[in-house]
């Protein structure tokens, strides 16, 4: 089983309608809700992606240098669905998905995949030759995805972390940090990898908990987050000051 289908899969079974990531980014003043079943839908078109064009199985390494974004959710879960290595640097992976205005940080590896971190899902204009468009890429993919080859627990997902190993990390930070089950979570943290994924994303799934990640935000801050923290009804924070 693989780490998509043990932390993603309990919360589409429990309501997958549900609100699952609130991505705000103040910078640009735009604010994107998914629902389980629509996170699940991104995971699935970019699995089915990276099985269809890159060939990829289990182990397969896949750079993910993206920051806290509900694309970079979708592309994260959509590698660990296939059964792929997520790794921090482009040399020797497979793919590496970077944002559309730093395709220097794919240099290394096989295949380069801008992202457009748009709040909607675009593409991303003017790409040279060589460079893939993310958007462009999966849109057309299907909204499931059933894996050739199933990663197995010792599977490696998250640098030197097996399958097991993520999930149960994933599982014990959530307790650790006060998440319970359909907490909603404000957070500023970035998906550093491996603890900032942990801790920002990972651990809220495990405990069925929903997300509320803002990116981009102003020097002073106290003001905005107690009025995000009202208007989405957060009761758990997470890096935070």
């Amino acid at each position: 089983m693989s780490v998509t289908q043990a932390l993603l899969a309990p919360m589409l079974a429990s309501g997958a309608s549900r609100p699952l990531i609130t991505h705000y980014d103040e910078a640009a003043g735009g604010r994107v809700e998914l629902s389980g079943a629509t996170l699940g839908n991104w995971a699935a078109k970019t699995a089915n992606w990276l099985t269809e064009e890159l060939d990829a199985e289990p182990g397969t390494p896949v750079a993910v240098r993206l920051p806290a974004h509900w694309q970079t959710a979708g592309i994260l879960l959509g590698a660990w669905w296939c059964g792929a290595r997520v790794v921090d640097s482009a040399s020797g992976a497979e793919a590496a998905f970077v944002p559309g205005d730093r395709i220097s940080e794919a240099e290394g590896a096989d295949t380069a995949v801008a992202v457009g971190l748009d709040a909607l899902g675009g593409s991303v204009p003017g790409l040279p030759d060589g460079v893939l468009d993310f958007a462009s890429e999966v849109r057309i993919r299907g909204d499931e995805f059933t894996p050739v080859v199933p990663a197995s627990g010792d599977t490696p997902a998250l640098l030197d972390r097996t399958v097991d190993e993520l999930v149960s990390s994933a599982r014990h930070r959530a307790e650790s940090l006060g998440i319970g089950r359909n907490d909603r979570v404000l957070s500023t943290m970035d998906w550093t990898l491996p603890d900032g994924v942990l801790d920002g994303l990972l651990a809220v799934l495990a405990a069925r908990a929903s997300l509320v990640q803002l990116t981009g935000l102003p020097s002073e801050t106290s003001q905005l987050v107690d009025k995000r923290r009202g208007d989405e009804r957060t009761n758990v924070d997470l890096g935070i000051r």
